[in-house]
């Protein structure tokens, strides 16, 4: 009963940016929690930030300070902005969330590549 369309991936060189999106559509219920997470090859997926309802928000050690997740409630939507993107930080990125009816849903994933 519901789907996230991400977008915003690219490449870019060490100390670039990029705006990574996701959009949720098709639940009746309303979200809880929004997060992005990340999977590198060869690794596992691991947390980069999330935000839940009230606004509060955390990030992984290795993005504080260089990585921003915000959200516009009207058009169900999350963003995270990735600066001064380093090589590590090439991964491929999941959108998900949680709704208040107890389910959750994953984007398809966007590339995000850094070159040094």
């Amino acid at each position: 009963q519901g789907q996230l369309v991400e977008s915003g991936g690219g490449l870019v060189h060490a100390g670039g940016s990029l705006r990574l999106s996701c959009a949720a559509s098709g639940s009746t219920s309303s979200i809880h929690v929004m997060a992005w997470y990340r999977q590198a090859s060869g690794k596992h997926r691991e947390l980069v930030a999330s935000m839940s309802n009230g606004g509060s928000t955390n990030y992984a050690d290795s993005v504080n300070g260089r990585f921003t997740i915000s959200r516009d409630n009207a058009k169900n939507s999350v963003y995270l902005q990735l600066n001064s993107l380093k090589p590590e930080d090439t991964a491929v990125y999941y959108c998900t969330v949680w709704y208040y009816n107890g389910r959750n849903y994953w984007g398809q994933g966007t590339q995000v590549a850094v070159s040094s």
